[in-house]
Protein backbone atom coordinates (compact mmCIF):
# COMPACT_ATOMS: atom_id res chain seq x y z
CA UNK A 1 0.00 0.00 0.00
CA UNK A 2 3.07 2.09 0.72
CA UNK A 3 4.28 1.76 -2.80
CA UNK A 4 0.91 2.90 -4.15
CA UNK A 5 0.53 5.87 -2.08
CA UNK A 6 4.46 7.10 -2.84
CA UNK A 7 3.83 6.70 -6.71
CA UNK A 8 0.59 8.46 -6.30
CA UNK A 9 2.06 10.98 -3.77
CA UNK A 10 4.90 11.80 -6.70
CA UNK A 11 2.38 12.02 -9.74
CA UNK A 12 0.36 14.55 -7.83
CA UNK A 13 2.99 16.89 -5.52
CA UNK A 14 5.98 15.22 -4.38
CA UNK A 15 8.08 16.13 -7.88
CA UNK A 16 7.45 19.46 -7.27
CA UNK A 17 7.70 19.56 -3.76
CA UNK A 18 11.12 17.61 -4.14
CA UNK A 19 12.27 20.27 -6.62
CA UNK A 20 11.12 22.99 -4.27
CA UNK A 21 13.11 21.40 -1.71
CA UNK A 22 16.57 21.38 -4.50
CA UNK A 23 15.78 24.68 -5.11
CA UNK A 24 16.10 26.26 -1.74
CA UNK A 25 18.99 24.05 -0.93
CA UNK A 26 20.89 25.20 -3.84
CA UNK A 27 20.11 28.65 -2.84
CA UNK A 28 21.28 28.29 0.21
CA UNK A 29 24.46 26.31 -0.45
CA UNK A 30 25.70 29.77 -2.27
CA UNK A 31 27.56 30.81 0.85
CA UNK A 32 29.44 28.63 3.47
CA UNK A 33 27.72 29.83 5.99
CA UNK A 34 24.39 28.14 4.74
CA UNK A 35 25.83 24.68 3.61
CA UNK A 36 24.26 23.19 6.25
CA UNK A 37 21.02 24.56 5.69
CA UNK A 38 21.40 23.22 2.21
CA UNK A 39 21.95 19.65 3.13
CA UNK A 40 19.03 19.77 6.07
CA UNK A 41 16.82 20.87 2.76
CA UNK A 42 18.45 18.38 0.25
CA UNK A 43 17.59 15.89 3.42
CA UNK A 44 14.23 17.08 3.64
CA UNK A 45 13.61 16.90 -0.52
CA UNK A 46 14.11 13.02 -0.58
CA UNK A 47 11.57 12.71 2.36
CA UNK A 48 9.12 15.03 0.55
CA UNK A 49 9.45 12.56 -2.63
CA UNK A 50 8.85 9.23 -1.13
CA UNK A 51 7.11 10.20 2.32
CA UNK A 52 4.83 7.06 3.34
CA UNK A 53 6.98 4.35 5.08
CA UNK A 54 8.89 7.28 6.30
CA UNK A 55 8.42 9.63 9.62
CA UNK A 56 10.81 12.65 11.57
CA UNK A 57 12.11 12.14 15.05
CA UNK A 58 13.60 13.95 16.72
CA UNK A 59 17.45 13.84 17.33
CA UNK A 60 18.87 13.35 20.97
CA UNK A 61 22.25 15.04 20.33
CA UNK A 62 20.60 18.22 18.85
CA UNK A 63 20.88 20.79 21.43
CA UNK A 64 21.10 24.81 21.31
CA UNK A 65 22.58 24.98 17.69
CA UNK A 66 19.91 23.26 15.98
CA UNK A 67 17.98 25.10 17.94
CA UNK A 68 19.52 28.60 16.52
CA UNK A 69 19.83 26.89 13.08
CA UNK A 70 16.22 26.62 13.31
CA UNK A 71 15.25 30.00 13.65
CA UNK A 72 17.54 31.03 10.90
CA UNK A 73 15.95 28.64 8.78
CA UNK A 74 12.45 29.65 9.77
CA UNK A 75 13.20 32.69 8.35
CA UNK A 76 15.61 32.27 4.89
CA UNK A 77 13.58 29.24 3.84
CA UNK A 78 11.06 27.29 5.74
CA UNK A 79 7.70 29.65 5.90
CA UNK A 80 7.75 29.57 2.55
CA UNK A 81 8.35 25.74 2.50
CA UNK A 82 5.37 25.15 4.87
CA UNK A 83 2.77 27.61 2.60
CA UNK A 84 3.69 24.88 -0.11
CA UNK A 85 2.68 21.89 1.71
CA UNK A 86 -0.16 24.21 3.33
CA UNK A 87 -1.60 24.97 -0.37
CA UNK A 88 -0.97 21.33 -1.87
CA UNK A 89 -2.63 19.89 1.35
CA UNK A 90 -5.45 21.98 1.08
CA UNK A 91 -6.01 21.14 -2.66
CA UNK A 92 -5.32 17.51 -2.48
CA UNK A 93 -7.98 17.34 0.39
CA UNK A 94 -10.98 18.22 -2.31
CA UNK A 95 -10.86 15.58 -3.02
CA UNK A 96 -11.47 11.95 -1.66
CA UNK A 97 -8.37 9.93 -3.74
CA UNK A 98 -6.13 13.06 -2.66
CA UNK A 99 -7.46 12.89 1.66
CA UNK A 100 -4.33 10.84 2.61
CA UNK A 101 -1.77 12.24 0.37
CA UNK A 102 -2.88 16.15 1.79
CA UNK A 103 -2.58 14.38 5.46
CA UNK A 104 0.99 13.51 4.10
CA UNK A 105 1.39 16.73 3.13
CA UNK A 106 0.49 18.66 6.52
CA UNK A 107 2.70 16.07 7.99
CA UNK A 108 5.62 17.47 6.95
CA UNK A 109 5.02 20.97 7.55
CA UNK A 110 6.64 20.51 11.01
CA UNK A 111 9.97 19.71 9.62
CA UNK A 112 9.26 21.89 6.76
CA UNK A 113 9.75 24.59 9.45
CA UNK A 114 12.22 23.53 11.99
CA UNK A 115 14.43 20.37 10.11
CA UNK A 116 17.32 20.59 12.15
CA UNK A 117 17.74 18.34 15.01
CA UNK A 118 15.27 15.46 13.28
CA UNK A 119 16.14 12.72 11.48
CA UNK A 120 14.14 10.93 9.09
CA UNK A 121 13.71 7.37 9.33
CA UNK A 122 12.14 4.22 8.12
CA UNK A 123 8.48 3.56 9.83
CA UNK A 124 9.70 0.10 10.83
CA UNK A 125 12.89 0.53 12.44
CA UNK A 126 12.28 -1.01 16.00
CA UNK A 127 11.87 2.07 18.12
CA UNK A 128 14.36 0.93 20.31
CA UNK A 129 16.96 2.29 17.72
CA UNK A 130 14.91 5.22 17.43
Amino acid sequence: MRTILNVVWLVFCGFWLFLAYVVAGLLLCITIIGIPFGVAAFRIAFYALWPFGYTAIERPDAGAPSFVGNILWLILAGWWLALSHIFTGIALCLTIIGIPLGLANFKLIPISLMPLGKEIVPTDQPFVLR
